[in-house]
């Protein structure tokens, strides 16, 4: 099975996230991702957070319909989406999907993308979606085949100290036993030249931010 999360965070592409979702799928809302589901016509099986970002009407909806509220102290150290991610993995889910992670608030997105580098995470397979984008994380040890077409692009960003030993098939400007210093922007904006591709990582941590294109080359977006 798989998680499906939504934070609060700006949702561009909603008709992305409607095409994602399978039958099956357990939805968690971390606060005021709630209203992203209901605006989907979605209920969640859980709402977890300390509720600053709901109104009383719309937790009394939630509440009628027969979702699980779960409210946490204002004052707290984990943010209302770290939570979510640590009741997701109790269901042991081959994959953790996260829509609503990114947003105005720059301090939030960065939390909520470092959420993928967490120790206590590393277990889970996590993406965060935002309409043609997809953020996952690769540590040392692993390797990820990215399913796309011709032309996507793929970045590989180095997080938490140097990426080494990092090897590539399938993309305009492969890597052998490369290095990936930390800082540095070498790896991105690198291309798909097949429907899959595949990164292995010996050492470190990455970041590989896939971008769909549609077949005239441009960016897909929400229609």
């Amino acid at each position: 099975m798989r998680v499906i999360l939504f934070a609060n965070g700006e949702l561009q592409f909603p008709r992305r996230a409607l095409e994602v979702i399978q039958e099956g799928d357990a939805l968690i809302a971390a606060d005021g991702g709630a209203r992203h589901c209901l605006s989907l016509g979605l209920l969640p099986k859980l709402v977890i957070g300390d509720f600053d970002s709901l109104s009383e009407r719309e937790l009394d909806e939630l509440k009628n319909a027969g979702v699980e509220l779960r409210r946490h102290p204002a004052h707290k150290d984990e943010t209302d989406l770290e939570l979510a991610l640590i009741e997701a993995q109790k269901y042991h889910p081959e994959e953790i999907i996260i829509f609503g992670a990114l947003g105005a608030r720059w301090d939030m997105t960065l939390a909520n993308m470092l959420l993928l580098a967490h120790p206590d995470f590393c277990s889970s397979n996590i993406r965060i979606v935002d309409g043609p984008q997809e953020l996952s994380s690769l540590r040392g040890g692993q390797t990820r085949q990215i399913s796309g077409q011709p032309g996507d692009t793929v970045s590989l960003i180095p997080m938490m100290g140097d990426a080494r030993g990092v090897n590539t098939h399938g993309l305009a400007y492969p890597l052998v036993d490369g290095t990936l210093r930390f800082g540095t922007s070498r790896g991105v904006s690198n291309e798909m030249l097949a429907p899959r591709a595949i990164v292995r990582l010996e050492e470190g941590n990455l970041f590989i931010v896939h971008i769909r294109q549609n077949d005239r080359g441009r960016v897909i977006e929400d229609q």
